[in-house]
């Protein structure tokens, strides 16, 4: 096979031919110092992606374990239930932090698909980002946290935590109207506090996170993945 020179990549692209031409060339191989880059990029977003799972298997496992506890007896207290609600959202802070370390490398590493290699496997569809290269070295140079902690929650919170709370939520409501001894709302208080009072704050911090998960905002993280309806075609 006869080696294709810089100029077969995309003739129309004179000011950024290289990027993908480069992709075909020997000091552009597996052994290069970029793709040495690259794979160390796609490493540390592997181990912060690991550490998202590890906080949220744990997280389930707590779930799971008090919800066992408060049905196993009907003499259990329901306020049990909302103790494991606050170990989540402690479970959800600690996450939302982890996920902003993840979305560093994942930024990077999307950079250098999205200018690179996507750019060297198609070059019709042109540069993404013609200023890649001034970004990333920047970024090299003073790595800084790119979005913020209410974003990063909300990331979190559509994922897998509203789910989480859903379910707290459900079989609270469950233990409070059919499986506690007393009828609601007096089932739902909370020593002086009333069941009432109880059910209402429940539901209004509930509602809070519907809010912040789903409330319009510009999106400031990289992307990850992006749906497609079933059917459809490019």
């Amino acid at each position: 096979m006869a080696k294709r020179s810089t100029k077969d990549v995309d003739p129309t692209d004179a000011e950024h031919r290289e990027v993908g031409a480069g992709l075909l060339e020997e000091q552009m191989g597996p052994s290069s110092s970029l793709a040495h880059l690259y794979r160390g990029e796609v490493h540390r977003m592997q181990v912060w992606r690991e550490r998202l799972d590890q906080t949220t298997n744990w997280a389930v496992i707590v779930m799971s374990a008090i919800l066992t506890w408060a049905f196993s007896s009907q003499n259990n207290p329901h306020y049990i239930i909302l103790l494991g609600t606050t170990a989540l959202v402690a479970f959800l802070f600690i996450e939302a932090h982890r996920y902003r370390g993840y979305d560093i490398w994942r930024g990077r590493v999307r950079m250098f698909q999205r200018n690179v290699f996507a750019y060297g496997l198609d070059a019709s569809g042109g540069l993404e980002d013609p200023d890649w290269r001034r970004k990333l070295g920047q970024d090299y140079r003073r790595p800084v946290i790119k979005i913020s902690l209410e974003e990063s929650i909300a990331h979190r919170l559509r994922r897998i935590y509203l789910f989480l709370f859903s379910v707290m939520l459900g079989a609270w409501s469950i233990h409070v109207v059919t499986f506690a001894s007393r009828p609601w709302p007096d089932s739902a208080a909370i020593g002086p506090i009333s069941g009432l009072l109880v059910t209402g704050i429940v539901v209004a911090l509930y509602l809070v996170a519907v809010g912040i998960a789903f409330r319009p905002r510009t999106w400031q993280a990289e992307d990850e993945l992006h749906e497609q309806a079933v059917g459809s075609h490019r």
